[in-house]
């Protein structure tokens, strides 16, 4: 059995504690909140052992194995160095960090610790998303020359929320842009530097409420991301090769179906794959990360530190191109 530990119990917390209930050999054993009341609440309603009203406190709880971070994303680093420096194992919510240079020092702290560490980037284990690049990898639709994506939906402008709030990393990039940029990173790779290309519109809190990107890879390739917050956008993601696409349902980061279409000359041949399941997807992120402990590794295979750094830099690059400074 590995004993889950979460630290701060906002909606994203809520989610994963309800997904790792139907998680094998999993238990969430300890909760952590900075409000004594929601710790204690948190806990009851999912009945679990231990509760905190201070994230440090946590680090003190016995037979935890551990910790999924679901903070904001300027106490990541914080909160998993904490964490890790006590011995503990951290499954980290995007992104992993609000600056390269924290990452960085994360990924060198669990190294050097030889504690467990992975960025919490749960669409590369829905069902859905693991059979596209399974696809791809077969070649079914040959060489992959292009990848688009969007994430948008309207929200009100209000100076108080999280979203709109320069100093806990606010901003469309950060909180849904991610998905669209993890998605070409997946499949095409990092981009180098100058490859990429950016142009943002601002709130009046001084952080993106919408961001479009491009990525150019050698060989005629393309990625373009968009995120707002502006409106709502289709949440539908596309692959292209040079011979056929797949198209990765709505909402693409935790969907449950994709269609395969292959070209054969002036005829073209569909397929939809539906692979629901039951939840909102984060147990099949909870679900590797027990494997990965139980197995004794100290980073994901599909989610390698090296790889989280490589998408944090791209992110931190497209903040330069766009000027948006944390």
């Amino acid at each position: 059995m590995i004993n889950w530990g979460i630290i701060g119990l906002g909606r994203i917390a809520r989610k994963f504690a309800d997904d790792l209930i139907g998680v094998p050999n999993a238990r969430l054993h300890a909760v952590a909140s900075t409000s004594p009341e929601r710790a204690q609440s948190f806990a009851a309603e999912y009945g679990v052992a231990h509760a905190y009203s201070h994230y440090e406190d946590i680090v003190h709880c016995p037979d935890l194995d551990v910790v999924y971070i679901a903070t904001p994303h300027n106490l990541h680093c914080e909160n998993t160095l904490m964490c890790m420096e006590h011995g503990l194992a951290v499954l980290c919510e995007k992104p992993l960090a609000i600056h390269v240079v924290d990452a960085r020092r994360m990924m060198e702290a669990a190294r050097r610790k030889k504690v467990f560490l992975m960025d919490a980037l749960w669409t590369r284990f829905i069902p859905a998303t693991q059979r596209a690049f399974s696809l791809i990898e077969q070649g079914v639709i040959g060489q992959v020359h292009t990848v688009k994506a969007d994430f948008g939906f309207y929200a009100a402008f209000d100076p108080t929320s999280r979203l709109f709030n320069k100093s806990v990393g606010g901003g469309t990039l950060l909180d849904i842009g991610i998905y669209p940029a993890l998605l070409a990173l997946f499949v095409m790779g990092i981009p180098r530097k100058e490859d990429i290309q950016a142009a943002a519109t601002f709130a009046e809190t001084d952080v993106d409420d919408s961001c479009v990107f491009t990525f150019q890879y050698p060989g005629k390739g393309l990625a373009s991301g968009h995120s707002t917050v502006r409106s709502n956008t289709p949440l539908e993601a596309y692959i292209y090769g040079t011979e056929g696409h797949i198209y990765l349902h709505p909402p693409f980061h935790h969907t449950h179906k994709l269609t395969v279409v292959q070209y054969d000359g002036r005829e073209e041949k569909s397929e939809t794959i539906d692979l629901s399941y039951e939840g909102w997807g984060y147990q099949f992120e909870a679900a590797h990360v027990n494997d990965c402990l139980l197995a004794g590794k100290l980073e994901s295979d599909l989610i390698p530190l090296d790889f989280s750094i490589g998408l944090m830099d791209t992110l931190d690059t497209i903040r330069e191109r766009i000027g948006l400074v944390y």
